[in-house]
């Protein structure tokens, strides 16, 4: 991985761009996160009057705009990037693992409610598919994992609350799509087999992250 520290949005884009999958905090392999290429400037540091500053967070929503990336809970149900060059791959690999949900299930609605409505805060999206009761929150977000996972949701941008100045504040909210919706069909179907895709993409996780062993590509593909 790298070895000189990224400082800025531009860079940590190219960098995704270049080794195509990348999470955005650590998930235990060294050196294969944005948090663990960019420099301290650009971590999260808390302020003396409570609030606190995130330089590699805010970023998030421009990556998406700029370089036209996934983002989603990608790698052992954690956050990451795939650069638009590679979703194809990883696309088409994981829907083979995660078959598109049965007629009237749960998943099937998300998705529904997903293409009728083009995209939606976790919130709304939430409230639209009717979990609106107490402890129903981590239940809907096991299901919106899982349909991450497979490659069936990915997050367009990410939307913040405003204070009475006009300043954004918190943490955003993930505004969600399906890719179709976002890049179109075409997007997701290479003219390859799942097990061509998922060659390819051991390759290039081989060429990337060298020196983990052959066990862990297969967990993180899984």
């Amino acid at each position: 991985m790298k070895d000189e520290r990224l400082h800025s949005c531009a860079e940590l884009i190219d960098y995704i761009n270049r080794v195509g999958f990348l999470p955005l905090l650590p998930i235990g392999i060294a050196g294969w996160s944005a948090e663990e290429v960019t420099d301290e400037e650009c971590q999260y540091a808390p302020l003396p009057d409570g609030g606190w500053e995130w330089p590699l967070w805010q970023w998030k929503g421009t990556i998406l705009q700029e370089s036209g990336c996934a983002y989603g809970k990608f790698f052992d149900r954690k956050a990451a990037f795939v650069s638009r060059t590679w979703w194809p791959d990883f696309c088409n690999y994981r829907r083979s693992r995660f078959p598109y949900p049965a007629e009237g299930t749960i998943e099937e609605g998300i998705l529904d409610t997903l293409r009728r409505e083009g995209s939606l805060i976790t919130r709304e999206l939430r409230a639209a598919c009717g979990f609106n009761g107490p402890k129903m929150r981590s239940r809907f977000d096991a299901y919106i994992t899982r349909l991450e996972m497979g490659g069936y949701i990915v997050t367009e941008d990410f939307v913040y609350p405003r204070d009475r100045h006009g300043r954004e504040y918190g943490w955003g909210w993930s505004l969600l799509t399906t890719p179709e919706t976002l890049w179109g069909k075409e997007s997701c179907h290479p003219e390859r087999t799942p097990q061509e895709s998922r060659e390819r993409i051991l390759a290039q996780l081989r060429q990337i992250l060298p020196s983990v062993p052959e066990k862990v590509y297969d967990a993180l593909l899984k």
